[in-house]
């Protein structure tokens, strides 16, 4: 019997579709008649290898991924793809660009320098990270060899509507809106993102390889750092995150069988576009920094008066079981993370909430 359940607006790890918890607590103590669980099993045996495939399988097909693009699940989140990425493609004579939109993208800029030339092609500093950059703004190299943007920002609440198209192979890190939005693949190289917001568990990356870049990789790092490794061996080169990748094969079916990235796009504008509604006809209440065109549709940040109407809100918010609202820590305000595991009612609550609550402290 299900257990009563908050209204989870966590920026990660986060809330995970409630029929995939069902089923990973039916099947966690005896995995189909096995007598013990998958994560107690070799991840060399025949269960494990079933797992593995069709999450493989399903990534594939929910991501529309082209042929000539490898899957990979590697351990250490979307950070250790900070180092992955210019490890393995930053070679002599090449330079890596990053477009510096906020938090996440500014640590993947300040890993890429311990491996190479690496240049901000555009930076949202200035702008205190209020927007991303249209193509136009991006300051280029002839000697780059990608360009690194953030495609969602987590802490700052924007993100890029359309991908560029700079001339040059993009490298997208999607930790917070992976699953949400198909992409148009011609354009990348790398697309990567850690799994605890809209895929799985955390613990995981998700890895998107295109598979000619393998043979100009550089072989000068050790072997779990290389790609080429993992891409041989289908993601078993050591033992796999087993549960991460049990529960993302789950959760990847969920989408699929809800509609797939389509939905997931459909349901991502209604649910943000519900709670910036109350944000924008609040009369001032609440605040959200971000210029429209490059909010974030899945982590809505806003502001309110001042810190003592903030910890009210954030207060009241508790008491009616509201989860996950306090911004981060580094820029303070709100937040309300809405991935795909969101329900629509979670997000009609919560502008219901914020509604009644400005009235009360009118």
């Amino acid at each position: 019997m299900t257990t009563h359940r908050v209204h989870n607006f966590g920026a990660g790890p986060s809330t995970l579709p409630l029929p995939v918890l069902e089923e990973v607590r039916d099947e966690l103590v005896d995995y189909r008649g096995s007598g013990m669980s998958l994560l107690e099993m070799s991840h060399r045996g025949d269960h494990y290898d079933a797992v593995h495939t069709e999450a493989m399988r399903l990534a594939r097909e929910v991501f529309a991924l082209p042929d000539d693009f490898d899957v990979l699940f590697l351990q250490g989140g979307a950070t250790l793809q900070f180092s992955m990425v210019p490890a393995n493609l930053l070679t002599d004579g090449a330079s890596a660009a990053i477009v510096r939109t906020g938090s996440w993208s500014r640590k993947a800029l300040a890993d890429a320098r311990a491996y190479g030339d690496t240049y901000v092609a555009w930076d949202g500093a200035n702008g205190q990270f209020t927007r991303t950059p249209t193509d136009d703004e991006l300051q280029l190299r002839p000697d780059t060899r990608y360009l690194h943007v953030c495609s969602n920002e987590t802490i700052e609440g924007l993100r890029f509507p359309e991908f560029p198209d700079a001339g040059v192979p993009l490298v997208a890190d999607m930790s917070s809106d992976i699953a949400t939005r198909e992409l148009p693949w011609e354009r990348f190289d790398v697309v990567y993102g850690g799994a605890q917001k809209n895929l799985g568990p955390a613990g995981m990356a998700v890895v998107f390889l295109r598979r000619a870049t393998l043979g100009t990789m550089r072989q000068d790092q050790g072997a779990y750092l290389r790609y080429g490794i993992h891409a041989d061996k289908d993601s078993l080169y050591n033992t796999p995150p087993v549960f991460s990748i049990w529960v993302t094969g789950k959760v990847l079916r969920w989408i699929r069988d809800s509609g797939g990235l389509k939905a997931m796009t459909a349901a991502a504008e209604r649910r943000a576009g519900t709670v910036y509604e109350a944000i924008d006809s609040s009369d001032g209440f609440y605040r959200c920094p971000v210029e429209p065109h490059s909010r974030s549709l899945t982590n809505v940040v806003f502001q309110l008066p001042d810190t003592e109407a903030e910890a009210a809100f954030l207060d009241a918010a508790r008491e009616q079981q509201f989860v996950g609202l306090r911004g981060h820590r580094s820029v303070g305000g709100c937040r309300a993370s809405l991935y795909n595991a969101m329900p629509q009612d979670g997000a009609d609550a919560l502008a219901t909430f914020m509604d009644d609550f400005r009235r009360r402290a009118s």
